[in-house]
């Protein structure tokens, strides 16, 4: 194998993990609430306390400002993230959300390129880069969203439509900028079919090296490649195990308490 397991092995325990719960459109802000509260509950006695994994939720945008404050009020150590941003600042673009106001809340991260996005509405590479641009300029982290379907896949080869959208999302993007990529077949999501750990590893080594190749060496070591995809608690350890896995991009499964915990949870299975 090219990839040497020790060594890999070192530098991907040196990347905090990762596990990120994309509500979708989804729970309200009265439910939002109820969740939270009942998932930290949930995971008092788990290592995300001690910081050796981040959790991170992305609600709808009209759960933002609720979740944040009750996140503040009660000391819960989650990371907040939005499902979108605008590629603009401001201006005459009705119903879209500016990085301004996302950092004004407190966000953290915003997700970029997800597969519904530029299905429903059509986003291109190039929206995406812009919207990647847009959140490193106001402060946020892009969870950079990419993968292929089943017919790019049996036409192009497992990471030919990964590469190539990562490659376009960090064009003019900075050496020093603090991102996440997010590797999510389209394929699997919400399917319940799931890429074997053997696949995800080798799309998310191929999307390290367009790290490398446009942001650096160091950036590569440091940058978290995420797998998503019908993850759960049954195979979120297995998907752990690979070098080049840091976390996941959790979709259906975020939405059930029990489960998601579970997920977190993924280091009792793993032996980490």
């Amino acid at each position: 194998m090219a990839v040497s397991r020790p060594e890999a092995s070192a530098e991907h325990r040196r990347r905090t993990p990762l596990i990120a719960g994309n509500w979708k459109m989804n729970l309200d802000h009265l439910q939002a609430v109820a969740f939270v509260q009942k998932l930290h509950w949930t995971l008092k006695d788990a290592k995300h306390e001690d910081g050796s994994v981040e959790v991170a939720v992305f609600p709808p945008f009209t759960d933002l400002r609720t979740v944040q404050t009750l996140l503040d009020a009660d000391k819960i150590p989650f990371a907040l993230g939005a499902q979108d941003v605008s590629a603009h600042d401001s201006g005459a673009y009705t119903g879209e959300v500016s990085g301004a106001f996302l950092a004004k809340l407190d966000a953290r991260y915003v997700i970029i390129g997800h597969s519904e996005r530029r299905q429903y509405h059509a986003e291109t590479d190039e929206v995406v880069a812009s919207k990647v641009k847009a959140a490193i300029k106001h402060g946020l982290v892009p969870v950079i969203c990419v993968g292929e379907t089943l017919e790019q896949r049996e036409e192009s080869g497992p990471t030919a439509v990964s590469v190539g959208q990562l490659e376009v999302a960090l064009e003019g993007v900075a050496a020093d900028a603090d991102i996440v990529v997010a590797y999510e077949p389209v394929w699997a999501i919400g399917t319940g079919q799931v890429a074997s750990p053997e696949q995800a590893q080798e799309v998310c080594a191929a999307l390290r090296e367009v790290i490398a190749a446009k942001l650096g060496a160091d950036a590569a070591a440091r940058t978290r490649v995420l797998y998503g995809g019908s993850v759960k608690s049954a195979n979120i350890a297995s998907f752990m195990r690979e070098p080049d896995v840091d976390g996941a991009l959790v979709g259906g499964a975020s939405l059930v308490v029990d489960e998601f915990a579970a997920i977190i949870r993924y280091q009792k299975h793993v032996g980490v």
